[in-house]
């Protein structure tokens, strides 16, 4: 017995140190990743010495003698912080996941590899002028030098069991490849659903909930349309639809990459124009964005030296400073949601299925054979067929093959032109060179110290012929039908210091009828949160970088008052429903916002959604009878159509199997209460933060047990915000960054931004300035003073 108990005894002592040892070079492993913060090292390559400082937050301050080295620099640091998420975005855009992830990432990479990106970039990246080239060069030797310069590759390559790739110059093309992606895949993807919309439904149908416009709508020019008026009975009529169509699955509104931005004039400020940004996107970890600044000395063509110092974020994998402010402008963007692709109905030969009607006639397809690369599995090769228009990706309605027209698939789609913005002090340079940046179509927002404000189109926006409905696929085989190039930046829509010293964008139209027709309809969100900008702007005569973030952090559900009368009328008629007095407790605290505290705002929320989805999906009811696996699009500006219903409570517009217009808004606020009520704590435990908690996460978390994921992720916060208001907010989407600056007064600005800066969890940066993300605390928008100091040398 004892030597049992002696054995027992050694083989834990045993399994102890065994631990420790593995914990032990696990942790060594980790820290041999960790980006070095201080010291000096001898890259081939510079010319001259750079030195990268990083203050308490890890914001980086890059000083250098010319912009070579400079951006040499950028990409040393982008890799040491950030390669893992720089490789990922390449492999989304070029459909190489698998190569990483293996078969689990598949369906992602036969998608994305059918855009052949890789092959367009490589294209593109000989086009480029040689400015650009040398930058993208430099940048690439940067990267790879920064890689190369950790003692251990970076944990996520220890994780997956795999070796980074060295990056190479298309690398960095393929990034704003990924950000086309991001920003316009819901667009394309609409017209595929309109289409079906379009031949199921009786045209005043289509019309009525297809529409933009409505009283909510605050563009920057023209007026929004009137709604359609009402279908008649003669046109439908919903009651006589099968109840069992009804799928009770629709959901109004998903989450829209898309941003706030907007800008006062001097007149109106200290003199120097004032400019606010919060871009919209999902939010992870680290953030999309990295915070930098960068100084240096540059000559002109005329041997003048010019001093350049500016600030902002960069996007690793690009050598730009995206949005930010140099001391003579300022810059922000905004998804502008107009419409920059289009789906053509291709005609093939039926005796001979490998050719098309071309616009010149009978043309061969052209056929690509694509290879995805399979972690621990076999290869798998995609045939890709494409047109002059471009690839054959989809099938309309009725079968006939369709191919897309996208401006991220033209040779113009990607350049560097945006890096220039960093580099001028005119606010006119700064709108051309807008207007001829390779990159997703963006509301271009820009001011300058002397007090001017302007705002147009950033992007390639195609000029279509007059004679087809870009919203739906079109036969572009008549040589008059399609895209006829790119409009001349001449007639670009561009807003130069209005009458009203102000200017904002929310994904919202800015343009309305007839200009509408210049960026089309890619599906705009519906006006009411920059109509709330618009209206917060209005109500002050004069502007701080406070008042910018109050707007920014204004969480008022101004757009859900209307909904909660609603609500409070159909529970009068409730009142001897079980439920009925604890909604009508809960509605007492309701202070028309969308606070983490708020039950009635969570309430009326879902009451809105559930009275939403029971009247759309009636008129989706005549597209299941024949097409059951059907999916609505987001259909944003319907919410007109939906209210314009309830006023008017037509019989015929009634979804099947409700007797009247009160019976389906009183089972909706019964679906919401038992709801409710069913959870632990009943109706008035469910407050609002108990929803919107944040759900930050690292993008290998999901990978890994929950004690190690909680270590990578974000803090699971109550998060205050919601939809259809300036503070956007849902647990996994929202502002990816929050700034306002006045150029040559960057010191009084602010920049947050969730997630942190660094990518290593062992870092003292990793979630750096998250905490007063969430809290809606400013940090300032220039560095603060160095902590930290490394000196990248040139060789001897």
């Amino acid at each position: 017995m004892t030597f049992i108990l002696r054995l027992i005894r050694h083989s834990l002592i045993f399994l102890l140190f065994l631990c420790l040892f593995i914990g032990c070079a696990v942790w060594l492993l980790l820290r041999g990743s960790l980006p070095q913060y201080t010291g000096e090292i001898i890259i081939s390559g510079l010319k001259t010495p750079v030195s990268i400082e990083r203050d308490t937050l890890g914001s980086v301050t890059i000083h250098a003698q010319n912009r070579l080295d400079l951006t040499h620099a950028l990409g040393f640091v982008h890799a040491q912080e950030r390669f893992f998420e720089m490789d990922l975005m390449r492999r989304r855009a070029a459909g190489e996941l698998s190569e990483l992830f293996g078969s689990a990432a598949l369906p992602a990479d036969r998608i994305a590899r059918r855009y052949r990106m890789r092959a367009r970039v490589s294209a593109i990246l000989n086009q480029l002028t040689r400015d650009e080239y040398e930058l993208l060069n430099v940048y690439q030797q940067g990267v790879n030098d920064g890689l190369k310069a950790l003692t251990v590759r970076p944990f996520p390559y220890l994780l997956t069991q795999s070796q980074p790739n060295d990056w190479q110059m298309e690398d960095s093309l393929l990034v704003v490849m990924a950000m086309y992606f991001m920003l316009n895949d819901t667009s394309k993807y609409r017209e595929l659903d309109l289409s079906i919309m379009k031949v199921s439904l009786p045209d005043s149908v289509y019309q009525f909930l297809t529409a933009n416009g409505g009283h909510w709508e605050a563009p920057l020019l023209g007026k929004p349309s009137a709604w359609p008026l009402l279908p008649t009975a003669d046109e439908i009529n919903l009651q006589t639809l099968d109840p069992k169509l009804l799928h009770h699955d629709y959901e109004l509104n998903g989450n829209m990459p898309g941003s706030n931005n907007f800008a006062v004039a001097g007149v109106i400020a200290n003199g120097a124009a004032l400019v606010a940004n919060d871009m919209h996107l999902e939010l992870k970890v680290p953030s999309t964005w990295f915070r930098t600044r960068l100084i240096y000395s540059n000559q002109d063509s005329n041997n003048h030296n010019h001093d350049h110092d500016i600030t902002g974020v960069s996007l690793p994998g690009m050598p730009a400073i995206i949005i930010g402010s140099n001391r003579h402008i300022a810059w922000s963007f905004t998804n502008s949601y107009g419409d920059f692709s289009d789906w053509i109905r291709t005609t093939l030969d039926p005796q001979d299925t490998s050719r098309y009607l071309s616009s010149t006639g009978w043309k061969s397809l052209t056929t690509h054979y694509e290879t995805i690369h399979v972690k621990d599995a076999s290869d798998e090769q995609l045939i890709v067929q494409e047109t002059e228009w471009g690839p054959i990706l989809a099938k309309d309605y009725d079968g006939t093959p369709l191919a897309l027209a996208w401006t991220a698939l033209q040779p113009r789609a990607v350049n560097l032109r945006l890096g220039e913005l960093g580099h001028t002090s005119s606010i006119d340079e700064a709108i051309l060179i807008a207007q001829n940046s390779g990159m997703p179509a963006q509301n271009f927002i820009v001011g300058d110290k002397n007090g001017n404000i302007a705002w147009t189109i950033a992007g390639l926006i195609p000029q279509r012929t007059k004679n087809y409905d870009p919203t739906l696929p079109a036969d572009w085989s008549s040589s008059n039908t399609g895209w006829q190039g790119w409009l001349e930046t001449a007639s670009y829509p561009l807003i130069n210091n209005p009458p009203s010293h102000r200017l904002w964008t929310a994904n919202a139209q800015v343009i309305a009828n007839p200009l509408i027709s210049l960026l089309g309809d890619g599906g705009y969100d519906l006006g009411a949160r920059a109509k709330q900008i618009l209206d917060n702007l209005n109500e002050r005569d004069h502007f701080s970088p406070a008042d910018m973030l109050a707007i920014q952090l204004d969480h008022r559900a101004l757009f859900l008052a209307r909904w909660h009368q609603l609500l409070k009328s159909i529970l009068n008629q409730m009142q001897d429903a079980q439920w009925h007095p604890e909604m009508q407790q809960a509605l007492v605290d309701w202070d028309g916002q969308a606070s983490t505290t708020s039950v009635s705002y969570r309430i009326v929320h879902a009451y809105r959604q559930e009275v939403i989805q029971r009247i759309i999906e009636g008129f989706a009811a005549i597209i299941w009878q024949h097409n059951p696996s059907f999916e609505l699009p987001k259909l944003n500006q319907a919410e007109n159509a939906v209210w314009l219903l309830i006023e008017q409570q037509p019989q015929h517009l009634l979804s099947p199997g409700y007797d009247s217009w009160d019976a389906l808004l009183t089972d909706s606020a019964e679906q919401v209460a038992n709801t409710m009520q069913k959870q632990p704590g009943g109706i008035m435990a469910r407050h609002w933060g108990e929803h919107n908690t944040a759900s930050i996460r690292h993008p290998l978390s999901r990978m890994l047990p929950n004690f190690i994921a909680s270590w990578l992720d974000m803090p699971t916060d109550a998060l205050p915000g919601g939809g259809n208001m300036p503070r956007v907010q849902t647990p996994n989407f929202g502002a990816s960054q929050r700034s306002a600056v006045a150029p040559g007064n960057e010191e009084d600005g602010y920049f947050d931004m969730p997630g942190g800066q660094s990518g290593h969890p062992l870092s003292p940066y990793y979630g750096s300035g998250h905490t007063n993300w969430a809290k809606g605390e400013p940090t300032p928008f220039l560095p603060g003073p160095s902590e930290q100091v490394m000196r990248l040398l040139p060789p001897t």
